[in-house]
């Protein structure tokens, strides 16, 4: 599954082209969501489109099917050849004397707008805006939930095989009469008054329902989108829309080439090549979205009772929010996205930003629109499905270059929260170019005064083209948190104190090191008092391996913060995580001989949790060797260097592919690729060392004595590479006790 879409191919009809079918998964989100979706008596289906020719017989431009024998369609040609009627079941809401009706003259090159109203039990039909016929009917066909929109094939009925030969440019559908006035102001591609239900609009070369009604779209047979419209042959070509999780269950063995069995074996098949790729976590956070860059996490928010995670991803929209939501931060539910850009919007993607909630308490995600500025949507929802982006976005736009806004401020990555009656919000600085992040203040959310540079002063240890992106602000103990990216260097944070509407910084330290893949943040306030974080955790593999594969957005583990009683931060994964532990196994008291591995039989894996009580002794080093090939052609090597005073983790042989890449910086390549990544860390006198290792296939998360945490990747290429080993060096050491866990997978595949 590439970019949320799924394809497969079969033979179908007797004589017909080989089918292709695809899938967009949840490519809406928007208020008439299927999940919410009304009935519909009352309506108007409007599209335009150019006819391939005049003398086809009886395709839909726009078919509204119930699956349940019952439509109402755009037919074109089917009781009279060359003309427009208003298509239903077995024609109990059709015109069947149509001598009246003029015949169709247009041809291949001109567009031409249909529009059917059924009002009550009237019927009216509309050819570029003009009355073309009316009659009356017992009463309107109802349609809920269960509803699909079909464009080419007439509808789902066995043995239909009438199919639409043109191209249609867009297709609505109201869930209300529409007056010959308002068909009459209706342009193609541009949004109206009032807004239609569904709308599909073809113009960027996109399937999605604009409004987010049918979430699910499918292709069949040789049905194309380009050049601005969705294109049919009229040989077994057409698109079906249908609500979230649906699009394949309307393909029963009645419908034609009874596709539907290819359709979840294609799904089976994707799935099975998922849980057998030997790099895809278990239990870390995946997207099913595919390939993902970026892949930030944002708008997280513990909500009325459950954890809400955004992430972007790109599909054919471009730059999206997707959501999932937990109520125990290990299994997780996928939504339709929570955010997008559509027609008539300013922003053209979806970049990071965060979730607090508003004075009127709502969920408000304050988010960067490409080639817009900064701009805010909210929802009231129980699940937060639907959000509403404000008319007034972007709230501050994207200063002009060169002017005195753009000397001040960029209108990039924000971050907004509530004080008193007081909206704050923290606009990152611009990627890689140093410059500081900037405050915002409002009463209103919707005008936004620029106040001055959030730091009062920046710390010793970031570099001149350090800039403040993601950045996430909040509350920690009796301090403050500033936790942000270097798009050079990755994570990292400031604490200090927030007065009088300025952060005074009093350390500065990195969640990420050269060679390390922690890089953009997001965290939230839970329901027990607990600020947990995620990072986007970099995928070494090259590009096409990901597009091969179907996956590549991974999130680190959900990670507790705190602070100690030094005012030091702390950190920890959540204690949910136990709940993954299976087949645990223990020892102690074992001597550590200097310069001799010692192999742990009875704990081998690729996912396990590992927690360790060491005592260093006199040694210099003491660690273990993880992913361990029998021959040591492959390991992974976790050592705490007393001497150097670091936490390393040593990737020089986790693997024998060539083609994975090691880092130096995160997002640069200025610097020659290094293999080890190096954190500070030292033990006090007399303190033993507590590690604990999480080993999910191709991630590997190390924390230290809840004072520091590395996160790394290794992609191991032999089958046998699952053997785990402790050592000492430079003297010996003495393991107090060992704690191993094989971890359950949480991510459904």
């Amino acid at each position: 599954m590439i970019g949320g879409t799924m394809r497969w191919r079969r033979p179908w009809l007797a004589g017909s082209a080989m089918m292709v079918a695809v899938v967009v998964a949840g490519a809406g989100a928007r208020p008439g969501e299927a999940e919410t979706m009304p009935d519909i008596a009352d309506k108007t289906l409007v599209a335009w489109v150019r006819l391939a020719n005049t003398d086809q017989h009886g395709g839909s431009a726009l078919c509204l099917d119930g699956q349940d024998s019952r439509f109402d369609a755009i037919v074109f040609g089917e009781i009279a050849r060359g003309r427009w009627m208003a298509g239903s079941d077995h024609w109990n809401r059709t015109l069947r004397q149509q001598d009246a009706c003029p015949a169709e003259t247009a041809g291949p090159d001109e567009l031409v707008q249909v529009a059917i109203v059924y009002r009550g039990a009237e019927v009216a039909v509309f050819r570029n805006a003009q009355p073309y016929s009316t009659h009356t009917i017992g009463a309107p066909a109802s349609f809920g939930p269960r509803s699909v929109a079909i464009m080419g094939l007439r509808h789902i009925e066995a043995g239909d095989k009438a199919c639409f030969a043109g191209a249609i440019h867009d297709a609505r559908i109201y869930d209300r009469p529409l007056t010959a006035e308002q068909i009459a102001g209706l342009e193609p591609h541009v949004a109206s008054e009032p807004p239609p239900l569904a709308w599909w609009s073809f113009q960027d070369g996109t399937v999605a329902d604009r409004m987010g009604a049918f979430t699910d779209v499918l292709l069949v047979g040789d049905a194309r989108v380009h050049d601005g419209a969705l294109h049919l042959d009229g040989d077994g070509d057409f698109l079906v829309a249908a609500r979230a999780g649906q699009a394949a269950q309307w393909l029963d063995s009645s419908a034609p080439g009874a596709r539907g069995d290819e359709a979840f074996a294609a799904v089976r098949a994707h799935r099975a090549a998922l849980l057998a790729d030997p790099n895809r976590p278990a239990y870390h956070f995946v997207t099913p979205e595919g390939y993902c860059m970026p892949f930030d996490p944002n708008g997280a928010l513990f909500w009325r009772g459950k954890y809400h995670l955004c992430y972007i991803f790109q599909d054919e929209r471009g730059h999206c929010w997707g959501h999932a939501s937990s109520t125990d931060l290990v299994h997780w539910r996928f939504h339709p996205a929570a955010l997008f850009p559509a027609p008539g919007d300013p922003d053209q993607g979806i970049f990071s930003g965060n979730c607090f909630v508003n004075l009127k308490g709502e969920a408000t995600m304050l988010y960067h629109g490409v080639n817009a500025g900064n701009c805010i949507a909210t929802s009231a929802e129980d699940d937060l499905i639907h959000f509403t982006k404000l008319p007034s976005n972007p709230i501050v736009p994207n200063p002009a270059e060169g002017s005195p806004e753009s000397r001040l401020y960029r209108s990039w990555d924000p971050h907004g929260w509530v004080e008193g009656d007081t909206y704050y919000a923290i606009f990152g600085g611009h990627p890689g170019s140093g410059a500081t992040a900037t405050l915002f203040r409002s009463k209103d959310m919707l005008d936004w005064e620029y106040l001055h540079p959030i730091l009062d002063h920046d710390m010793p240890g970031v570099h001149p083209d350090d800039d403040i992106s993601c950045p996430d602000f909040f509350a920690l103990g009796d301090r403050h948190m500033l936790l942000c990216i270097s798009h050079k260097r990755g994570c990292r944070y400031y604490l200090g104190r927030w007065e009088n509407e300025t952060f005074y910084p009093e350390s500065h330290a990195w969640m990420n090191w050269p060679g390390g893949t922690f890089f953009a943040p997001e965290s939230l306030l839970d329901g027990q008092g607990r600020r947990i974080m995620w990072a986007w955790v970099l995928d070494r593999r090259p590009r096409e391996e990901a597009l091969r594969t179907g996956w590549s957005g991974t999130m680190s583990l959900p990670r507790h913060l705190w602070l100690g009683d030094d005012g030091a931060l702390r950190m920890a994964p959540v204690t949910e995580l136990e709940m993954l532990r299976m087949n645990p196994r223990h020892t102690k008291d074992l001597r550590l001989v200097d310069g001799a591995p010692l192999p742990l039989e009875d704990v081998r894996g690729d996912c396990l949790e590992l927690d360790f009580d060491i005592d260093p002794g006199d040694a210099a080093q003491v660690g273990l060797k993880v992913r361990c090939s029998p021959g040591g052609e492959e390991e992974t090597v976790i050592v705490y260097d007393a001497a150097a005073k670091c936490l390393r983790i040593d990737l020089a042989k986790s693997t024998l592919d060539p083609r994975i890449a090691y880092l130096s910086y995160v997002m640069s390549g200025d610097n020659p690729p290094v293999t080890a990544q190096e954190a500070p860390f030292e033990l006090a006198p007399g303190e033993r060392l507590r590690l604990r290792v999480f080993l999910d296939r191709s991630i590997i998360e190390v924390f230290a004595n809840e004072r520091q945490a590395v996160v790394q990747r290794a992609y191991p290429t032999r089958d046998d590479s699952l053997g785990v080993a402790l050592f000492a060096t430079g003297g010996p050491a003495t393991l107090v006790s060992a704690d191993a866990w094989d971890m359950a997978p949480a991510n459904p595949w």
